[in-house]
């Protein structure tokens, strides 16, 4: 797909968050890779052991938390230009009506409330100049044109939000650029060394998204840097 693309990110800001393994470690390998600084979101700071980027402590769960690594980029940086909500977990991998309410709460909270907050708190850095972008680490299981079957109906659902986030972004702040990716079957800690694609081929995407130009298409869902059906 040919879109207008940056070759450097040199000067730009990113957060990552869920960056100190499987997808989220390549995506903020990827961005330093094309001169970005990094923020890389943790919630331990001790797991971030690269010295090139910058560790901030982020639970997305901890609404202080969010607050405070938001407010550290625009003391130390005053500007942020790229927000990758990549931090998720799997739910228990049961049908709805055996899951726990327990794990629909935790899987909902990290998932989407986690990412929509966050959001919300970078909004006015990522809108301070034309072409801020947010990028949606999403699935495939949480698109609504296929049928969900299959289980693990909290992390679909939580997907299926995520996507909407997206679109509603994208609706809402013209000078913003917002799109979801789905990775695809990535081995990571969720898929117990199972999945045929490994975390570099799962970051392509997300590192691709963050490289748009303020004139690159918004709103979109993407997968091996093509669009997909929602």
């Amino acid at each position: 797909m040919d879109v207008p693309l940056y070759e450097s990110l040199d000067g730009q800001i990113a957060l990552v968050t869920g960056a100190t393994r499987g997808i989220g470690k390549r995506i903020a390998d990827g961005l330093v890779d094309h001169g970005t600084t990094v923020y890389a979101g943790a919630r331990d700071t001790a797991d971030v052991t690269d010295d090139d980027r910058r560790a901030v402590e982020l639970d997305v769960l901890e609404d202080s938390e969010i607050r405070a690594a938001v407010d550290r980029i625009e003391t130390e940086a005053g500007r942020l230009d790229v927000l990758v909500n990549n931090a998720g977990v799997m739910d228990s991998r049961e049908p709805l009506h055996a899951m726990p309410t327990e794990v629909i709460d935790r899987t909902f909270a990290t998932n989407l409330r986690g990412p929509v907050v966050l959001t919300k708190h970078a909004l006015p850095l990522l809108l301070d100049r034309p072409g801020g972008r947010v990028v949606n680490v999403a699935s495939g299981l949480g698109a609504i044109t296929e049928p969900q079957s299959g289980e693990m109906p909290a992390y679909r659902i939580s997907k299926t939000g995520l996507n909407g986030l997206t679109r509603y972004l994208d609706g809402e702040y013209p000078d913003l650029l917002a799109n979801s990716v789905c990775p695809g079957y990535v081995q990571t800690d969720m898929t117990d060394g199972s999945a045929p694609r490994t975390p570099e081929q799962g970051a392509d995407t997300p590192v691709w998204l963050a490289r748009f130009r303020p004139d690159a298409p918004s709103g979109g869902f993407f997968r091996d840097r093509r669009p997909i059906d929602w």
